[in-house]
């Protein structure tokens, strides 16, 4: 089953990166993530999808090649995410790895003082 492949295939990148996870049912976004910082860098879709956050330019050359999708929430393009397939599995952890390090190295936005 399309779910049960992608499930077991999450397992395999968060145990990559050395994260305990465990599936949840929960629609919340993120309630099947994996993050570095407290962000999101590595989720499983609704849709049983390997969602990606990576930087502009790679996010054009995945989706050039056709290698990946883009990510869409509510009918809007989330711009910097891409989903895979189960069937592009092959690249599931080494792009994981590329979103681990882009999101570890983006700069963080500076908070407004109240």
């Amino acid at each position: 089953m399309h779910a049960d492949r992608s499930i077991a295939l999450f397992a395999r990148v968060a145990a990559h990166h050395g994260e305990a996870w465990t599936y949840s049912d929960s629609l919340k976004f993120g309630s099947n993530a994996l993050r570095v910082n407290g962000k999101i860098y590595a989720a499983l879709t609704r849709s049983h999808h390997l969602l990606l956050k990576l930087p502009p330019a790679r996010v054009a050359d995945l989706l050039a090649s056709k290698r990946a999708e883009r990510f869409e929430s509510g009918g809007r393009v989330m711009n910097g995410w891409v989903t895979l397939t189960p069937n592009r599995a092959d690249y599931w952890i080494a792009l994981s790895d590329e979103a681990f390090v882009f999101v570890t190295t983006q700069s963080q936005p500076k908070r407004k003082s109240p």
